[in-house]
């Protein structure tokens, strides 16, 4: 779509290869898509926003017409911001359906001008959830098959230290 620019917003903690897999697909739509780490100071996470930053570049920082960044705020204001026109989901089962249609919904009231489109999971990832992959990790389990190389590290190395404490 010439000129496209497409958002795909999430807490992406961690990265899992769902979410490389659908940035990749959806760079062969779009001509720019921005990873927009949601960022909610309010929000638990198991990494801080510097930290997914840091690692989402390691994993998909040579991506061309990629733009990683985070965000503050409401998705629908944020696409309009940076001039984007679709908002990208991925659906991993029809479980995540009820509520991302609920979502898309809400961002159509808010910003009439962008679109969501949801990308399928793939079979391989239509399983895999950040807190699946966490949940794993905590137990000292290595989550390599589900999350980039860098990413598996860096989950290992953080519960490491926290079982240390």
């Amino acid at each position: 779509m010439k000129g496209s620019i497409a958002v795909y917003p999430g807490t992406f903690d961690p990265l899992t290869n769902g979410h490389v897999d659908i940035v990749k697909r959806s760079l062969k739509i779009f001509d720019k898509v921005i990873l927009a780490i949601a960022y909610n100071s309010k929000k638990q996470t198991f990494f801080t926003v510097e930290e997914r930053l840091e690692l989402i570049q390691k994993v998909l920082g040579k991506e061309n017409n990629l733009e990683i960044t985070y965000f503050e705020g409401l998705t629908a204001e944020f696409c309009l911001k940076k001039g984007a026109t679709t908002i990208i989901r991925g659906l991993r089962a029809v479980a995540d359906f009820d509520y991302e249609y609920a979502i898309a919904l809400l961002n159509k009231k808010l910003a009439p001008e962008v679109e969501t489109i949801f990308l399928m999971a793939s079979g391989e990832n239509s399983f895999i959830s950040s807190s699946m992959v966490k949940e794993v990790a905590r137990y000292g389990r290595t989550v390599e098959n589900y999350v980039p190389e860098v990413i598996n590290k860096a989950l290992m190395k953080k519960f490491n230290e926290q079982n240390k404490l």
